[in-house]
C-alpha cells in the first residue's frame, strides 16, 4: 500500500471516529432535552397547583371547620324545617357544609347512609343561587327531585327522560326563576349538550351558579368500581367556572382513586373529609350457594320470610335472572318487582316508586339499580351472585339500614360465580385484582368480614362484636385440611388436557378430573362440590389463573395453571391447606339465636 493510500485510510478512520463522537454527543443532548422537557412539565404542573392554591386561599381562606360560622343559625333553621324539630347533623356533615359554604373545593368520602346528599342540599337552601348536581343514575336523580319538591324546595332535573318540549320550559325557568335552588343533570348532559352548557355559562356570568356537586365521584377514575367515560370530561367544569366551589362526593374510593379524581376534576388543593366506612348496624353474611336455580330461589324466599314483611333488595347478575327470581318469589307469596336496563324507563320508574312507597316488599334488580337510592328502611340486601369488587359490594349492600337501624347483608356464593363475573367484567381495566379481592372476601370462613372491608379502604380493622357470620361462629369452629395430593392430581389433569393451551372451563376440568381420564385417584373419590372447593383454593392461592376466550356469541372464562402452580407438577414440597368448618357449623341458613340477640340489643 502506498503512502498516499495510508493517509487516505487514516483520514477515513478519523472521520468515522468524529462521526461516532458527534452522534454520541447528540444522544447526550437529546437525553438532556428530554429530561428538561420532563422537568418543565413537572414545574408547569406545580405552578398550576400553586396558582390554584393561592387563588383558592384568597377567595376562600381555610378555617377550623368544626368552629362556628355566620350561617349556623340559618342551617339549624333549615334542618328543623325540612327534617323535623329533633333532627341533627350526622358525623362530619356540618364540617363539610362549612367548608363548601366558605367557598372551598371539597372531596367528601362518606359511607352509604352517611348523608352525603345533605352536604350539598343544605348549602343550596341557605344561600342564593343555583347548585348544579351531577349524578350518574336516573333513579337517584328522580328520587331526590321528588323528595325536594314534596318538601317545597324548587328543584329541576334535565335528563334523557325529560321530554323535549319540557326542556325548553326548564331552560326558561333556569334563566328567570330566582327561587330555583337545585338543578340535577347526568354527566352526559354536561359534556354533550352545548345548549345546556350555554345556560350554565349565563348563570356563571350573572353570579347565580353557586356550587357544583358531583355525586358518585369515583366514577371519574378508570380505577374506580363504576368508571364512566363522560365523568373524566368533567374537568371542563373547573376550566369554565373556576371560581365556583366544587364538592365531589363518594362512598367508595381507595387512595389511588381519590388522587385520580382530584387530578381529573382539578381540585388538587381541596379540603378532604373522610368518615369511617364501618357501618356498625349492618350484619354481613355469606352463604353457600345451592346447586340449582330453584333451590337458590327457595333459599332466598326463606331468608326473606325471616324478615317479617320488611323492605329489601335482591341483586342478580343478569336481567334474565331478575325476571326468574322475581317470579319465584311471587309464587312463594312475596310481593316482588323487577328492575333492569331492558325495561322501559317508565316501567322501571313505576317499580321504583311502588317499592319506595311500600307497595312492593322486594325489588329484584341488576346493579343498574343501586347508587344513591334514598330509602332509609331497607332491612336486607341479598346478593343472588357475588359483586365484581369490594367497592361495588360495599355500595350495593350499603343500601341497607340507612336509618341506622339493624339490617342484614347476605351474599350467596360459590366459586363458579367468580368465572361468571370474569366473563362480564374482563374488558374493564384492573378487573382481575378487584375480582380476586371480592372472591377472597366471600370465601372466608374465619376472618372478620367487617375488618376485611375496612382494610380494603385503608382503615384500621373495625370492631365487629359478632356482626358478621364469621365472628358469630364458635372459637375453633374452623380448621384446615391438607389437600396437597388432590391439588397435584388436579394440576396433572389440567396439564394433560388435550388442548395445546392447557386450559379448561370449570365444568370441563371437574368432569375430566373425576373421570377415568383424570390423573390420580383423588378426583374420583370427591363430589363435584368438593372438587370445586379444591380448585377455588388453588385460585385464591395464585396457583391457578383465569384466561378469557372470546367468540362472536360469548365470553368464556378458562382455568390455567399459573407459573407458581406449575410447581405442583414438579415434586415441589409446596403444601396446600383448605380451610373447612366443622359439620355443626356449616348450615347458617337461619339467623342464630346469638345473632338475633345482638341485633335486638343494637335496636334498643
Amino acid at each position: 500500500m502506498s503512502e498516499a493510500d495510508v493517509d487516505l485510510t487514516d483520514e477515513a478512520c478519523g472521520l468515522e471516529d468524529r462521526l461516532l463522537a458527534v452522534e454520541s454527543e447528540l444522544q447526550e443532548v437529546d437525553a438532556q432535552i428530554e429530561a428538561l422537557l420532563a422537568r418543565q412539565q413537572q414545574l408547569q404542573k406545580e405552578r398550576e397547583q400553586l396558582q390554584y392554591l393561592c387563588s383558592a386561599n384568597e377567595r376562600a381562606p381555610r378555617a377550623d371547620w368544626t368552629g362556628k360560622f355566620d350561617w349556623h343559625e340559618a342551617l339549624n333553621d333549615v334542618l328543623r324545617k325540612q327534617y323535623g324539630s329533633t333532627a341533627s347533623f350526622r358525623p362530619m356533615q356540618r364540617e363539610v357544609i362549612n367548608a363548601t359554604l366558605q367557598g372551598r373545593d371539597v372531596l367528601c368520602l362518606m359511607p352509604s347512609g352517611g348523608g352525603k346528599s345533605l352536604c350539598y342540599q343544605m348549602p343550596a337552601l341557605v344561600r342564593e343561587g343555583i347548585t348544579l348536581v351531577i349524578s350518574p343514575l336516573l333513579s337517584l336523580i328522580q328520587d331526590q327531585v321528588d323528595r325536594l319538591q314534596n318538601a317545597g324546595v324548587s328543584a329541576l332535573a334535565i335528563t334523557s327522560l325529560t321530554p323535549k318540549e319540557a326542556v325548553n320550559d326548564m331552560y326558561k325557568q333556569i334563566e328567570s326563576d330566582p327561587a330555583l335552588k337545585l338543578l340535577y343533570a347526568t354527566p352526559e348532559r354536561i359534556v354533550s349538550a352545548k345548549r345546556f352548557m350555554g345556560k350554565l355559562e349565563k348563570l356563571y356570568k350573572s353570579g347565580r351558579l353557586a356550587r357544583i356537586a358531583i355525586d358518585e365521584a369515583h366514577c371519574c377514575s378508570q380505577w374506580g368500581n363504576d368508571f364512566r367515560p363522560d365523568y373524566r370530561k368533567l374537568a371542563v367544569l373547573k376550566q369554565q367556572f373556576p371560581t365556583v366551589p366544587l364538592i365531589a362526593l363518594t362512598a367508595t374510593a381507595t387512595e389511588d382513586v381519590c388522587q385520580d379524581l382530584k387530578d381529573i376534576l382539578q381540585i388538587e388543593g381541596c379540603e378532604r373529609f373522610r368518615s369511617s366506612v364501618n357501618r356498625p348496624n349492618l350484619f354481613y353474611e355469606v352463604r353457600t350457594k345451592p346447586g340449582t336455580a330453584a333451590e337458590l330461589s327457595a333459599a332466598i324466599a326463606a331468608c326473606i320470610a325471616d324478615e317479617k314483611g320488611a323492605s329489601g333488595i335482591v341483586y342478580c347478575l343478569t336481567r334474565k335472572e331478575t325476571e326468574q327470581v322475581a317470579s319465584d318469589l311471587q309464587e312463594a307469596g312475596i310481593s316482588a318487582g323487577t328492575y333492569h336496563a331492558d325495561m322501559l324507563s317508565e316501567l322501571r320508574m313505576e317499580v321504583h316508586k311502588s317499592w319506595t312507597a311500600g307497595r312492593l316488599q322486594v325489588i329484584v334488580a341488576t346493579v343498574a339499580f343501586g347508587m344513591g337510592i334514598d330509602k332509609p328502611d331497607v332491612r336486607f340486601v341479598i346478593h343472588h351472585s357475588m359483586s365484581k369488587s369490594i367497592e361495588n359490594y360495599y355500595q350495593e349492600s350499603g343500601r341497607a339500614g340507612r336509618d341506622g337501624q339493624p339490617a342484614r347483608c347476605v351474599m350467596y356464593f360459590r366459586f363458579s360465580d367468580v368465572l361468571r363475573q370474569a366473563s362480564v367484567v374482563s374488558l374493564e381495566p384492573g378487573w382481575q385484582p378487584r375480582l380476586m379481592k371480592m372472591a377472597c372476601y366471600a370465601a372466608a370462613l374465619s376472618s372478620c368480614r367487617r375488618s376485611f372491608i375496612s382494610r380494603h379502604f385503608a382503615e384500621a380493622p373495625a370492631a365487629c362484636s359478632g356482626h358478621c357470620d364469621c365472628c358469630c361462629r364458635a372459637e375453633g369452629s374452623a380448621g384446615s385440611r391438607n389437600i396437597t395430593t388432590a391439588a397435584q392430581d388436579m394440576a396433572g389433569t389440567l396439564d394433560a388436557f388435550p388442548s395445546s393451551d392447557k386450559r379448561a372451563t370449570l365444568n370441563q376440568l371437574i368432569d375430566r378430573w373425576r373421570s377415568a381420564k383424570g390423573v390420580g385417584s383423588s378426583g374420583k373419590a370427591m363430589s363435584r362440590d368438593e372438587c370445586e372447593h379444591v380448585i377455588s383454593k388453588l385460585y385464591y392461592d395464585g396457583l391457578l389463573s383465569l384466561e378469557m376466550g372470546y367468540t362472536a356469541y360469548a365470553t368464556n372464562a378458562y382455568i390455567k395453571l399459573s407459573p407458581k402452580g406449575r410447581h405442583l407438577l414438579q415434586g415441589s414440597k409446596l403444601q396446600v391447606q383448605l380451610e373447612v368448618l366443622r359439620r355443626d357449623q356449616e348450615d347458617l341458613a337461619a339467623p342464630s339465636k346469638r345473632r338475633k340477640k345482638m341485633l335486638a340489643a343494637d335496636a334498643t
